[in-house]
């Protein structure tokens, strides 16, 4: 069967890029390499959602756009989800299966993106590895939601990767989670807990480089959820050095598991529930765009006339070399926009990019990297390919102003 769109990659970007297109009607299916949808969150136990709202003429601004809030409604309405932000996986794949199907979006899963077939400059048709072999897929477009730009990067796309200086990412992350704790002794010794990490880590006693121990409470009581390994120097996009990432990753779980049972209360009886199937990548390949969104644009507050999707996130830069974090934050009523083109590939005339491998550099992706933006990005990718089709233009072609009515309903 031939498709009007495929969208490879079944994170937050791909879900509502093919929920947003189904809905306007286009044929489409949805690839996702895993057994589920929701990409970082189900696949890499990333978790809570980061904040995208600010406060303008004293009222508080959410700059999700409708397919998000829909997730996180759903999500409140199964009490899976706690403090706005802090959500239960499971219950996720099961409401992201259900949005899916009832808009109509075919799903496949365990399928993997190895080839793409080109005629010029449009994508025919990809290949994808499942249990049967190889299978071909066809479509009129296509939205690369991979997160690491696959698709763009098999296609013959110009990529980035990493910062400009030395192309470095940022750090990679195996999450986990802790059981059986009591977690209002733990965060009252956490202070404490802190500073004697951070001796830790001065003395060299500990692999992992992250300056301090970033945990999150969760909606199951006596469980805590840890985001604090830290895996530099190795790209994301090589096979070998994400092995090895992994490798390392897991004995940055246990040391970490071992000096909290040992300094922090309430971790007595404490065990290890689970770790991440996959380790979080914060950032691999970005498209070469028909514009790249620079983190001086961000600090510019720019708002561009073809502004999509807005942002207040801070930029949140964990150090791709070693220790520290850095951050600028937006002030309350200050953001900027993510302009259409940095959807639009180089070369390719029916793909958008969707996600964090929208074109930028390394330190605006460090900011609409977070879930509600990349969702609000796919949501918006999914109307300019609905768009493009109904008129039999190309997504560079398409009347920008016309979509940006379409995202001020979805707003």
């Amino acid at each position: 069967m031939k498709y009007d769109l495929i969208v490879i990659g079944g994170g937050f970007a791909g879900v509502a890029s093919a929920i947003s297109a189904a809905k306007e009607g286009m044929r489409t299916l949805l690839v996702e390499k895993s057994n589920s949808l929701g990409g970082a969150a189900t696949n890499c136990l990333v978790n809570p959602f980061m904040p995208n709202s600010t406060k303008i003429d004293g009222k508080i601004v959410d700059f999700s756009l409708s397919i998000f809030k829909e997730i996180c409604s759903r999500l409140e309405k199964r009490n899976a989800m706690i403090y706005g932000s802090h959500f239960l996986e499971e219950d996720l794949k099961l409401i992201l299966n259900d949005m899916a199907q009832e808009n109509g979006v075919n799903l496949l899963y365990h399928a993997y993106l190895t080839r793409v077939n080109k005629e010029k400059e449009r994508i025919k048709s990809v290949v994808v590895a499942t249990i049967e072999g190889e299978k071909t897929l066809e479509a009129d477009y296509f939205i690369d939601a991979t997160g690491d730009a696959q698709l763009s990067y098999l296609s013959g796309c110009k990529t980035l990767l990493g910062r400009d200086k030395d192309n470095l990412c940022q750090p990679m992350t195996l999450c986990f989670r802790v059981g059986n704790v009591d977690t209002e002794a733990f965060y009252a010794t956490l202070p404490r807990l802190q500073e004697k990490y951070k001796e830790s880590l001065e003395g060299g006693k500990l692999i992992n480089p992250r300056e301090n121990i970033l945990v999150f409470s969760t909606p199951i009581k006596n469980v805590l959820h840890f985001n604090t390994t830290r895996v530099i120097n190795k790209n994301p996009v090589l096979a070998l050095d994400k092995t090895e990432a992994e490798i390392i990753a897991r004995k940055q779980v246990y040391e970490v598991f071992e000096f909290l049972k040992a300094h922090a209360d309430g971790m007595q009886d404490a065990f290890i529930i689970s770790t991440a199937q996959e380790i979080g990548v914060r950032e691999s390949r970005k498209i070469v765009g028909e514009y790249v969104l620079s983190e001086q644009d961000c600090l510019n507050l720019t708002k561009f006339d073809d502004g999509i999707v807005a942002c207040c996130y801070d930029i949140d830069i964990h150090n791709p070399q070693g220790t520290g974090t850095s951050h600028h934050y937006f002030k309350d009523g200050e953001y900027y926009t993510i302009p259409y083109r940095a959807l639009i590939p180089r070369g390719i005339d029916n793909m958008l990019a969707s996600g964090r491998c929208i074109s930028s550099d390394h330190g605006a992706q460090a900011s609409y990297r977070i879930m509600p933006t990349v969702c609000s990005i796919g949501e918006v990718a999914g109307l300019a390919i609905a768009q493009a089709y109904k008129s039999k233009q190309k997504p560079k072609e398409i009347d920008v102003k016309a979509l940006q009515e379409k995202i001020k309903r979805a707003f």
